[in-house]
């Protein structure tokens, strides 16, 4: 792999652990601030729904941005958003403002959508044989926010006692300046007068392509369910009397568990293909859902929370991997702005839908609502794989 090349990625593995330490501190946090702060308690997941509402909504905002300007100047301006983001949330807390707060989650989930594309660059200064270890690669850097997150929470909590949880939005601020200065180090071009003179297909007609379906579908199920059990776990963990500290350590192996295989699922996908490791994530997320609904233990929450980071994994980086087979550079963009913004569709439904369920009916309904997207995301591999079939046939 070219020099420029090994070295975009390694700045996008370690901005990439940046930004992932921020949403994985302000994961362990978010639900619980927002249910002290809430008078309707049904509303503490709220800020988290309005988060990945705002990461939907930006999808295609920044990736036209970046298409533009370029990905450096574009990531540049989606960490600055969440180093705002961070001062908001810090000084709504220290103020007790339920309102601001959710205003401020929305900043920060602005600040997402540019995250999200990390991913999507490396592929693009990658060779095309190496693009799923690329992915795969820069999702890595997710392991050191599954390690650092969780104890930034635990030690930002009390930073500046009596304001709780203040601290823990200020180091969202800091980690965030950081990510701004390792991101200046990017050489990755921008696109072309030419490319930048045409969009390509139409958006539908990229679309409609099996391959997209399922990719999109991939990444939207996994996301969504993921989102949706994830963020009720904390409310859950502390109704059934479990420490904060408690829920914070299974938060951390689940961000572990999403991130850790990163280090050789490109290498899966190559061997055993993309489809394969597509169903993998769907029947390991299948039998999270029967560990969870086996017992409130701690163990239970623990193993099932795995099994979900391991089959987030396989289903969003074999969606991303399948998706950049169904473009041309001119086209990434919008497509990519699509793929996004479908995953954080159901991501931010899965989060309004979190703490109503649990509120409402109990944990155990938050878990069986997983089992209906995973049902028509193993169709659609199973409708692709039919068409790969036939197509086989006729060229036969």
């Amino acid at each position: 792999m070219a020099k420029t090349a090994t070295r975009n990625i390694s700045l996008l593995i370690v901005a990439q652990a940046l930004g992932m330490t921020c949403q994985s501190l302000v994961i362990v946090i978010a639900a619980l601030v927002g249910y002290s702060l809430a008078d309707d308690k049904s509303l503490a997941t709220l800020p988290v729904a309005l988060q990945l509402t705002a990461t939907m909504l930006t999808t295609f905002p920044a990736s036209l941005l970046m298409r533009r300007v370029g990905r450096r100047a574009g990531f540049t301006v989606g960490v600055l958003i969440g180093a705002t983001g961070g001062l908001a949330a810090a000084y709504a807390v220290y103020r007790g403002d339920f309102v601001l707060f959710s205003l401020a989650a929305t900043i920060i989930g602005a600040q997402a959508a540019f995250v999200q594309f990390y991913r999507f660059a490396a592929a693009e200064t990658a060779s095309e044989a190496f693009r799923p270890k690329a992915i795969s690669l820069v999702l890595a850097g997710g392991i050191a926010a599954a390690l650092a997150g969780p104890e930034l929470a635990k030690w930002g909590r009390d930073l500046l006692t009596p304001h709780l949880f203040v601290g823990c939005y200020l180091l969202v601020t800091a980690l965030s300046l950081v990510a701004a200065m390792i991101l200046q180090g990017l050489d990755i071009p921008k696109l072309s007068a030419v490319q930048r003179a045409t969009s390509g297909r139409p958006l539908g007609r990229i679309a409609a392509q099996p391959a997209f379906v399922v990719a999109a579908l991939s990444g939207a199920v996994g996301y969504g369910v993921m989102t949706l059990v994830m963020t009720a776990t904390p409310l859950a963990m502390t109704a059934c009397g479990f420490a904060f500290d408690d829920a914070a350590f299974v938060i951390q192996w689940h961000a572990l568990a999403m991130f850790g295989p990163s280090f050789f699922t490109g290498s899966l996908i190559q061997r055993f293909g993309v489809l394969n490791v597509i169903l993998a994530g769907i029947a390991l997320i299948a039998s999270a859902v029967t560990v969870t609904l086996s017992g409130i233990a701690f163990g239970q929450f623990w193993g099932g929370l795995v099994l979900l980071g391991l089959g987030w994994n396989f289903m969003y980086i074999g969606g991303s991997t399948l998706l950049t087979t169904t473009c041309r550079p001119e086209e990434q963009a919008k497509t990519q702005a699509l793929n996004d913004c479908l995953i954080f569709s159901t991501a931010a439904a899965g989060s309004f839908s979190s703490g109503a369920l649990h509120s409402s009916f109990g944990w155990a309904a938050v878990n069986l609502g997983v089992i209906a997207p995973l049902g028509i995301a193993f169709l659609a591999v199973a409708w692709m794989r039919l068409q790969r079939r036939s197509t086989a046939a006729v060229a036969g």
